[in-house]
């Protein structure tokens, strides 16, 4: 009996010739050619072909799978790749770009009246060659933002983590940026443009105000201003820092201006309890004042003796009796008149917020903290409305 040929019979077991052949059984099978086909040689059949065995289909496709994983996984990778550098390259969370077409905004966060004025200072800032505080460079945030977060340091006084939150960085690079810059801030700005630039009394009268004209020999008007600190850790800091007057422990500093309402002294901050007397004394004011120069003060600077020769104080009569004479009140009200520009110079500095209170970790830099907060308040508009009318005619 002829055996049938099963369906899934391989074209390896096919027969050369159209013979019977034998299968291992010794039986014989009886290959059936259709009429219209041609017999069939393995020499007719390509190797593209001919199937292979079940085997070597699945160590092919193993292959294959393998292969294909290979590659998928490089793919994966040099994607991951590609977003990890895309990702560094995105904006952080804050940056300059987010207020720079609002003047308003960057004046709530640097305390710098425009956009202008603010990359003016920058580009000088920028232009200078500096190191980093703590011995290591900041690449993962632009210059334009270091100087951002340096002055949002000084105008709102968040915290570090906030400022770390805000620009993506860690606690310890927020560090880095405020003290570097702070230091550069201070020798390219307050050093450069403010320290020892006290205008003559001859240019200050080009812009005196009417309210100066009983004083038109006026250099200077000048008064004292306490900045509270956090208490001390050791006692000694804290009996020195502690203010009577204050109540509080406090750092004090002598802020002088011009008739026209410009900050043009600022001192180093002392401890609390340092009396006016002995802040005039050791600040170095007293050194650009010449014979002839007239200094405007509170009843409080008791500093006559102090004075260069020829150079004259005038502050408001003391109290001796139950009222002033009429004389005496007029004096008194026109010297407050005069005065009162000075304690709003002192109010606008004081719009900084660090100066609200200064931490203990930043008290080594207070002196620089205090003078770089006054001279960014010089590029601010003219405090004196008389003053600010023929600054915006010019």
């Amino acid at each position: 009996m002829k055996k049938e040929v099963a369906p899934n019979v391989l074209f390896e077991n096919l027969p050369s010739t159209s013979k019977d052949v034998c299968d291992h059984r010794g039986s014989n099978l009886d290959i059936e050619v259709p009429s219209t086909s041609k017999q069939l040689s393995m020499s007719d059949i390509s190797l593209e072909d001919r199937p292979t065995s079940r085997s070597e289909s699945r160590l092919s496709t193993t292959s294959s799978s393998s292969s294909l994983l290979e590659a998928e996984n490089y793919l994966l990778k040099k994607q991951v790749e590609e977003l990890q550098n895309q990702l560094k390259s995105l904006k952080v969370g804050f940056d300059f770009s987010a207020i720079e077409n609002n003047d308003a905004l960057i004046n709530v966060y640097t305390g710098l009246p425009d956009k202008a004025l603010f990359m003016a200072v920058f580009k000088y800032l920028d232009s200078q060659n500096f190191h980093y505080n703590l011995g290591w460079s900041v690449v993962n945030i632009s210059r334009i933002n270091q100087f951002l977060m340096t002055c949002m340091k000084l105008k709102l006084n968040p915290i570090h983590k906030d400022l770390a939150l805000r620009f993506g960085c860690s606690v310890a690079t927020v560090s880095n940026i405020v003290i570097t810059w702070l230091h550069v801030m201070h020798v390219c700005l307050y050093k450069k443009f403010l320290e020892n630039q006290i205008p003559t009394r001859h240019k200050n009268k080009t812009c005196m105000p009417s309210s100066f004209s009983p004083f038109t020999n006026c250099k200077m008007v000048i008064d004292c201003t306490e900045i509270y600190t956090e208490v001390p850790s050791q006692l000694d800091k804290q009996k020195y820092t502690y203010s009577s007057y204050k109540h509080r422990n406090t750092l004090k500093g002598l802020v002088g201006v011009a008739p026209n309402g410009t900050i043009t002294f600022l001192s180093n901050l002392y401890v609390g309890n340092t009396s006016d007397k002995n802040i005039v004394k050791h600040c170095g004011v007293l050194t650009s004042f010449l014979a002839g120069d007239l200094i405007l003060a509170d009843k409080g600077f008791l500093i006559q003796d102090l004075l260069p020769p020829g150079v004259l104080l005038n502050i408001p009569p003391f109290l001796m009796k139950a009222q002033f004479s009429p004389e005496e009140a007029r004096q008194t009200v026109t010297i407050a008149r005069a005065r009162i520009h000075v304690e709003r110079a002192i109010r606008r500095i004081k719009e900084y917020k660090i100066l609200q209170l200064i931490p203990q970790n930043l008290r080594p830099y207070s002196s620089m903290i205090f003078q770089v907060c006054g001279f960014l308040t010089t590029l601010n508009y003219p405090l004196i409305k008389e003053v600010e009318d023929r600054y915006f005619c010019e």
